[in-house]
């Protein structure tokens, strides 16, 4: 799967194999006000592969307030994200707030980029015919802006994210039948999935010819995984303090374990297409680790507001590793 150093090639397309993680830049690569000033601190995404925040079909408010262009923060620091810097973690619970994939397309900021990135999807609807049909919409929408790319683009499916109302468990379960849908897109498809779905079930899914690749893993819902997570040491409490916006899920350095033992199983179950670690890298080391448990890349999200000075260290591992 790949071809030369620093990249993951899917369908001949040449991707960064480090990438941020959907939501870390934005829709369009605007950034978050915090980026202007942590940059001196060493915060950059210079090299990095560009992978959109999700975004859903129709606009949708979360719980993060926008402003009135439907992408910024009303917000300096969100009430729906709580950061422990000192304990490496945070916790969030936007819910996909967002325009809807009308207005990021009508934007034109997706279609004037001329390197390789993703734009990232997900049906929120509560049934599984449902959310099949927002897809079909959704692929629709695209093809007709397809023609106006000015460079090569993928689509991550995103069946993870824990703060949409669904349950992750139950969405690996439509996978097969959401790739029969995006494949008539004829571009790179790789499939989003929380850590906490069994990597057999992964595995199967994985080898639709439509998929790509996977990405792995979004944030792990609140309390969740108590055998390997502190959360009471992590937060102090046995309640989320996001409890009233549905518990969100966590990122940080506890992630990584997770991760790299997920893809170890997910080898040792024959997924054989390549493998994003999303999570917990948050140093070189880490990306060292995901390496060695058999990723064929990385993305990178949290670090960028809990560790940004590490961040040229890291893309810089990824690029030399991968």
């Amino acid at each position: 799967m790949l071809e030369e150093s620093g990249v993951v090639e899917l369908r001949g397309i040449s991707f960064p194999a480090i990438c941020n993680a959907s939501g870390a830049q934005g829709f369009f690569g605007e950034g978050y006000p915090y980026h202007a000033y942590w940059k001196y601190a060493g915060l950059t995404f210079d090299r990095c592969g560009f992978v959109a925040k999700t975004t859903t079909l129709d606009e949708r408010p979360g719980n993060m307030p926008l402003k009135e262009d439907g992408i910024t923060p009303k917000e300096y620091q969100p009430k729906c994200i709580i950061v422990k810097p000192f304990k490496g973690v945070l916790l969030n619970a936007v819910g996909l707030s967002g325009p809807g994939a009308y207005t990021l397309f009508g934007k034109q900021g997706w279609q004037m980029r001329t390197r390789p990135f993703f734009i990232s999807f997900m049906s929120v609807k509560s049934t599984i015919d449902e959310r099949l049909q927002e897809l079909g919409t959704f692929v629709k929408l695209f093809h007709q802006h397809l023609a106006d790319f000015s460079g090569p683009v993928g689509l991550e499916m995103n069946f993870s994210c824990p703060n949409a109302g669904l349950n992750p468990f139950e969405l690996i379960n439509e996978t097969s039948l959401a790739l029969d849908i995006a494949a008539s897109l004829n571009i790179p498809l790789q499939c989003k999935f929380n850590a906490t779905v069994p990597p057999m079930a992964v595995a199967r899914v994985s080898k639709h010819p439509a998929c790509d690749a996977i990405t792995i893993s979004n944030t792990i819902p609140w309390g969740m995984l108590p055998d390997k997570i502190d959360w009471y040491g992590l937060f102090g409490s046995e309640k989320s303090p996001l409890a009233d916006l549905g518990g969100g899920g966590l990122s940080g350095w506890p992630l990584l374990p997770i991760v790299c033992d997920w893809i170890r199983n997910a080898r040792s179950c024959g997924l054989t297409k390549p493998i994003w670690a999303c999570g917990g890298v948050d140093s070189a080391w880490a990306v060292r680790q995901a390496k060695i448990a058999g990723a064929n890349g990385v993305q990178i999200g949290s670090v960028a507001i809990l560790r940004p000075w590490r961040m040229k260290r890291i893309i810089r591992a990824a690029r030399e590793l991968f």
